[in-house]
């Protein structure tokens, strides 16, 4: 049997290419004890991918894609066509880290992506298995132990959450919101901002393109905020830092703005963070898995009761998920972005 599966040919310098990238026809072996053999169908696309584009990836992070070679540590949802695993048959519906490929062969019980993308058994009955790469899976996991968690939100605290319209931050937005806090979103175009006010409900929003991001987040909060989910870095953590009250806090969650942009300007304003007694905290979803259980829970009852809403951003076709790449980082996805695979 042959499966598709793409690689990254080169080291991308500035921003990704479609032709830094490759579609290959491979043969797929039966799997061995202990591994079962997987029929990828939904594969996740996540800015953080382009950490892992160059020659070294940043120091405790996860290790940089190999050139040639199949991208593994992608999470992915398919179903089970072999099984020599315990614990697994035909026809389950799993979750596993090696993506962007048609057919995966994957060791059971051995953890990935710091044990988030390990193998796993999924309850379709809770939700549809694409909804795991969005909020029951990774994203809803980085956004539950990002705001409740490494920002601790503490009652009366009014939220900034840059990315907004993405698929963390909507997440996040949408948490801070439930649990009856003012939250002010902010994204890239016009449009974003309509969907966060109106599908989304926040009470504020911006477009960063706009102007100033600090002038913006100014007159959306005019009195300060209290705590900034940070997806972007650059100028939305300076502005975070200008609007901050005493005893703020910040949760590190993506840098966004110079994944593309090595050496690009950092914060100016850095000791206001001692001036105002704010804290800066550096998280990865991954690191808090024992949440993962409790945050399925809560996130299944808000969809079950349509209290949150969760936008797919669905490209068709492995041969694709370089392009939805692009797009992503680009600005021009809303939600979770995925890429469909067809059954070969």
């Amino acid at each position: 049997m042959l499966g598709r599966e793409v690689q990254l040919v080169r080291y991308p310098t500035g921003e990704v290419r479609t032709s830094d990238f490759r579609v290959l026809s491979v043969p797929v072996r039966p799997p061995d004890r202990g591994e079962v053999l997987v029929a990828n169908r939904w594969t996740s696309v996540d800015p953080g991918m382009r950490l892992r584009m160059s020659p070294s990836a940043p120091p405790g992070y996860f290790a940089p894609f190999a050139l040639e070679a199949p991208l593994d540590g992608v999470m992915t949802v398919g179903e089970v066509l072999e099984s020599q695993a315990d614990g697994f048959a035909p026809g389950d519906t799993v979750w596993h880290a090696l993506g962007w490929r048609d057919y995966a062969v994957v060791q059971a019980h051995v953890p990935a992506l710091g044990g988030l993308g390990t193998l796993t058994r999924l309850d379709t009955e809770l939700a549809p298995g694409q909804q795991y790469l969005g909020p029951l899976g990774g994203m809803g996991l980085t956004a539950y132990a990002g705001l409740f968690r490494a920002a601790e939100l503490r009652d009366g605290d009014t939220v900034w959450v840059s990315a907004a319209a993405g698929a963390v931050g909507s997440l996040a937005a949408q948490f801070a919101k439930l649990r009856g806090h003012r939250v002010i979103g902010s994204a890239g175009s016009e449009v974003k901002v309509g969907y966060l006010l109106d599908e989304l409900g926040l009470d504020a929003a911006f477009s960063h393109r706009a102007g100033p991001v600090a002038e913006l987040l100014a007159t959306a909060a005019p009195d300060g905020i209290d705590v900034y989910f940070d997806n972007v870095g650059g100028d939305h953590l300076e502005a975070a830092l200008g609007a901050l009250r005493r005893w703020g806090r910040v949760a590190l969650c993506g840098a966004v703005a110079g994944y593309e942009r090595p050496g690009a300007p950092g914060v100016s304003n850095l000791f206001q963070a001692t001036a105002r007694d704010i804290t800066l905290r550096g998280f990865r979803g991954s690191s808090y898995l024992h949440l993962l259980g409790e945050m399925q829970h809560q996130v299944a009852q808000w969809l079950r009761a349509s209290k949150l809403r969760y936008r797919e951003f669905v490209v068709d076709g492995l041969e694709r998920a370089p392009e939805a790449f692009q797009m992503l980082l680009r600005g021009e996805t809303l939600g979770k972005t995925l890429v469909r695979i067809e059954p070969a």
